[in-house]
């Protein structure tokens, strides 16, 4: 009982920051990008705890729990992705204002912006329901609840909680939330370490991080798959348009990219020792701590859950709000985003409900996305010459196509799936870049 008093106290903590942050929010811009007034402790925490959500934490054990240490590869794709963005971050900071569309709107003009606008908030619907499977995986390890009941309750916290204090409250939370995550890793792995009865796992080395079950091309879907979503992804940038300046933006993207290398290690390590129990991170955990430690780690993952939960939801329905409304500083756009909140977050409770896996939920998105965004993205914040005519079509024909490949290798056509995942990118560069060509230009609006 212990335990789920700590839960419930968590979700109603979580809640009343909802409720007070609602109160700070004076206009739309408050609500969207907390005023871009955020400093660098801010910005780093939510950006670490945004990419640590279930999927990501969650996701890693599940991972090093079927394939050992290549899970690794995982969090490692991420920070390689982070530090590409780290250069390039001041251009998503000078040129964006409060979503990625509208960023690819004035590189390539209103049509891209639309196309964008409607395929990403339905990518996303995947990204917002992994947290959701994430956190009632989570509660269902206490085993008092259903997985159904549990997917109920905790996805109605973070949709109320995210509808009421936009990103004011999701800034407040997530530094804290990152702490707390950091913390109840290691709480977890010393409690490990310290063990009386822990057995031997398999040992950590360079030739550990392939195997039969992940080989050399399955690093490379990954890095062209999920990788690129973190130089190019809507809830990363919605993190960089908060920053108060270039400088706190680059510096908050770097700092997190280092971090996520040693909380790699732990959680691929938590990953291959639990796997050998045969039991599901949140069961061993339950056997292995004493009951306040065991509060603590499931409060950790509940962070984890909720701060990245929140980020993509707010995004996702920012996004459609703009669409629809035009202009976002409109004050009639704020009721619409809440509206859009309820909405999305509920669609992505149904797919919850009836998708169980979060890897296999996170990258079907992220294909889909990386697809469609990547290479038109980096080609306008690098100042790459397109033809722009072409630029919608590349987004679809490149999604689709990659997505296709994802649904191949979910059937186990893995040889086919990879073809049309890379042939996604090469027909998306060839219809963006043909007849133009890759010709680095100064642009009249990077001149500005």
């Amino acid at each position: 009982m212990q335990v789920e008093l700590t839960i419930i106290v968590y979700f109603l903590f979580i809640v009343g920051i909802g409720v007070f942050s609602a109160f700070q929010v004076k206009k739309p811009d408050d609500y969207y990008v907390a005023g871009k007034r955020a400093g660098l402790v801010p910005v780093s925490g939510s950006l670490l705890a945004t990419i640590l959500g279930g999927s990501a934490v969650l996701g890693t054990i599940e991972l090093s729990q079927k394939t050992g240490w290549p899970a690794l590869w995982f969090l490692f794709s991420a920070a390689l992705g982070l530090f590409v963005l780290a250069p390039v971050s001041k251009y998503v900071r000078r040129y964006g204002n409060f979503t990625l569309p509208e960023l690819l709107g004035r590189f390539y003009g209103k049509k891209a912006e639309t196309i964008a606008s409607l395929i990403i908030p339905l990518a996303w619907l995947g990204i917002v329901a992994a947290q959701i499977i994430a956190a009632a995986k989570i509660l269902n390890g206490l085993d008092s609840i259903t997985y159904q009941q549990a997917a109920l309750i905790s996805g109605a916290v973070f949709i109320v909680y995210t509808l009421l204090g936009g990103q004011w409250s999701i800034l407040k939370t997530d530094t804290l939330q990152s702490v707390l995550i950091v913390v109840g890793l290691i709480a977890m792995l010393v409690f490990l370490f310290t063990d009386p009865q822990k057995t031997v796992t398999e040992a950590f080395s360079f030739h550990a991080l392939f195997n039969e079950k992940f080989k050399f091309i399955d690093l490379l879907v990954l890095l062209i798959t999920y990788s690129v979503t973190f130089v190019v992804g809507p809830d990363i940038y919605s993190r960089v348009f908060c920053a108060k300046n270039e400088k706190t933006a680059s510096r908050s993207v770097l700092i997190v990219a280092i971090l996520l290398i040693p909380i790699s290690f732990g959680l691929t390590y938590l990953g291959v020792y639990s796997g050998g129990s045969g039991e599901e991170i949140v069961s061993f955990a339950q056997h292995l701590l004493p009951t306040w430690a065991y509060g603590l780690f499931l409060a950790a993952l509940l962070s984890a859950v909720m701060s990245s939960a929140d980020t993509t939801l707010l995004t996702s329905s920012i996004i459609l709000s703009e669409l629809i409304t035009g202009n976002l500083d409109r004050k009639k756009s704020l009721s619409l985003t809440r509206f859009l909140i309820a909405v999305t977050g509920i669609l992505s409770l149904i797919i919850a409900l009836y998708v169980t896996s979060i890897i296999q939920a996170l990258l079907l998105a992220l294909t889909f996305f990386s697809g469609a965004f990547v290479i038109p993205t980096l080609a306008g914040l690098l100042s790459w010459k397109v033809n722009k005519n072409n630029v919608a079509l590349a987004m679809v024909v490149g999604g689709l196509i990659a997505l296709s490949g994802k649904i191949f290798d979910m059937f186990h056509h893995e040889t086919i799936a990879n073809i049309l995942i890379f042939g996604a990118y090469l027909i998306n560069s060839l219809l963006l870049f043909f007849p133009t060509g890759i010709i680095p230009i100064q642009s009249k609006l990077h001149k500005n």
